[in-house]
């Protein structure tokens, strides 16, 4: 499949090249023939990992799975039901019997361990950027984009503000739940190293 698939895109590459789509209004230069030979003699002579899969139900499906691990907690706080005398009952649900929902009660100690072990490590990121918005040339990349392409930077003033930071003492805006209350943060938690994260199990067991 691998080679099947390399064989077709690098076809498909050299048609675009022969028919000058990578040199538009002008035929490539002799030198450029030859540069672009040689490219494709070092794709030709690679082994290539091909995983094609279509997504099971497209592309609207694929971005809310990969949502659920890049932009959600560990749990929800619906799924939260009772704090009573040190011992936290939340919902669950049993894969292995046929995905049914089931309560389980953890004192609170062993509730927060196991909530900490899904907080990443001081310097892990859930999403790296790569390429053009690679974090650490983003900038130049994306203006030098702008130079090639002769397209205006947006003006300061069509760009959307962000948000100044709010002071932890101040209220954030309503429960979006029940529209009475209001957000407000009661405690910043530092995030654990990775030596710490690691630990955590073995400081607990000995309590």
């Amino acid at each position: 499949m691998s080679r099947l698939f390399r064989g077709k895109f690098l076809a498909a590459l050299r048609a675009a090249f022969e028919a000058g789509r990578f040199c538009p209004g002008r035929a490539p230069s002799i030198p450029e023939r030859e540069e672009f030979q040689r490219l494709l003699s070092a794709a030709y002579g690679t082994e290539w990992v091909v995983y094609a899969k279509p997504p099971f139900g497209g592309p609207q499906q694929v971005l809310k799975y990969l949502a659920r691990y890049t932009h959600r907690v560990a749990i929800s706080n619906d799924r939260l039901l009772s704090l009573q005398a040190g011992r936290v009952t939340f919902r669950w649900k049993n894969y292995a019997q046929g995905s049914q929902q089931q309560t389980m009660t953890l004192s609170a100690v062993e509730f927060l361990r196991r909530f900490l072990t899904h907080v990443l490590p001081k310097g892990f990121v859930r999403i790296r950027h790569y390429g053009l918005f690679a974090n650490c040339s983003r900038q130049a990349d994306i203006a030098r984009c702008r130079e090639l392409l002769a397209a205006q930077t947006p003006p300061a003033e069509d760009r959307p503000l962000a948000a100044p930071p709010t002071p932890l003492d101040e209220p954030l805006a309503l429960c979006p739940h029940c529209g009475l209350g209001h957000w407000q943060c009661v405690w910043d938690a530092p995030r654990p190293s990775r030596a710490e994260l690691f630990a955590m199990p073995l400081l607990w067991n000995t309590s």
